[in-house]
């Protein structure tokens, strides 16, 4: 029998996977369901937060499209529900507001990704298949050969995913993690916002304008470093990217 990611694989070899639209704005769920159905997706549609949960339970989607503001329950209620059950299924989520806050609390919910409205079909299908290309990626063994990394106090378990700091275990969400590990690798060298989004998040499309990138450092240093308003391993090369001092 194949497992989910082999199924996934499949699908998205050929275009089409299944994914769940929860979106209380009935014109705009039907305008983005016509796009993704006529990429070749199969879409299941919910109006407010739990007919979206009871849908996850009964259609199994690939990937999940939480609009954070719904009635019943909201986006986040949701999104703290599914992880919670243990459903690791993607979720992008889509957000009308424009706080940091809200979204680094999707990210720390368990969110893949998110966009901000309003926003283009060409961007939403970037994120779609990303999203479904690194859910279809077959985990290597990559990983487990590398050993344990350090750099300050900070200690990193690629094999286990684990992050510690000062001996204490750090909870990190898992594109956090990849991120992480994206800048160690590189020993100390630049990696810029559109190559870490290509590597981290397999965007086909680098040049989108996106703060994905820059969210998730900001995470890190708020996790990671001491005075995280003045990072000195998490580093911001102005007008280049940025790169982490080991």
């Amino acid at each position: 029998m194949m497992s989910r990611k082999q199924q996934l694989g499949k699908r998205t070899d050929k275009g089409m996977a299944r994914l769940l639209l929860v979106e209380d704005n009935t014109d705009l769920a039907k305008g983005l369901s016509m796009v993704l159905e006529f990429e070749g997706h199969q879409v299941e549609r919910a109006e407010d937060g739990q007919s979206g949960l009871d849908a996850v339970r009964a259609f199994d989607p690939d990937l999940i499209i939480l609009d954070l503001m719904l009635p019943e329950k909201d986006g986040y209620q949701v999104l703290k529900e599914l992880r919670t059950e243990g459903v690791r299924t993607p979720v992008l989520i889509l957000t009308a507001k424009s706080q940091e806050t809200d979204v680094v609390m999707g990210f720390e919910l368990g969110a893949d990704d998110y966009l901000t409205k309003p926003f283009s079909t060409l961007e939403l299908l970037a994120r779609v298949r990303a999203i479904l290309r690194r859910a279809a990626q077959p985990a290597t063994n990559e990983a487990s050969r590398q050993a344990v990394c350090r750099f300050g106090d900070v200690e990193i378990d690629p094999a286990r995913r684990i992050v510690l700091k000062r001996g204490e275990p750090v909870d990190l969400a898992p594109r956090e993690f990849d991120l992480l590990m994206a800048l160690f690798n590189r020993g100390g060298a630049v990696a810029g916002r559109s190559e870490l989004l290509k590597e981290v998040w397999r965007y086909g499309y680098p040049d989108i304008m996106t703060r994905t990138v820059d969210v998730h450092i900001h995470e890190l240093r708020q996790k990671l470093e001491d005075d995280p308003s003045n990072p000195t391993h998490i580093l911001t090369v102005r007008k280049s990217g940025y790169r982490l001092e080991v």
